[in-house]
């Protein structure tokens, strides 16, 4: 009957280290997956803020690109003028 006993408390004892093996592992693999879940997302908050300073950097190239526009078109509106004032001026 001794033999019987040991026999079951050593395939317990091995069951139990089997369960916590599996149990490590698993743990280990959450670990490893949540690590990487925010090395991914740390990855995304990089490039929304890069796209961020880019869309920044077109809209301010934007406005000058607007501004020059104002700028030539005021000027002809200006060189308008004067040539219709040379146009009254010569009739």
């Amino acid at each position: 009957m001794s033999t019987i006993v040991i026999v079951v408390i050593v395939v317990v004892a091995v069951v139990i280290v089997g369960i916590v093996l599996a149990s490590a592992r698993r743990a280990k693999a959450r670990r490893d997956l949540g690590r990487t879940e925010v090395e991914a997302k740390r990855d995304d908050v990089g490039f929304e803020r890069r796209e961020a300073a880019k869309r920044r950097t077109d809209a301010s190239v934007a406005e000058e690109r607007a501004k020059r526009v104002t700028a030539e078109a005021d000027l002809h509106d200006e060189r308008a003028s004067r040539k219709e004032e040379e146009l009254e001026r010569d009739e």
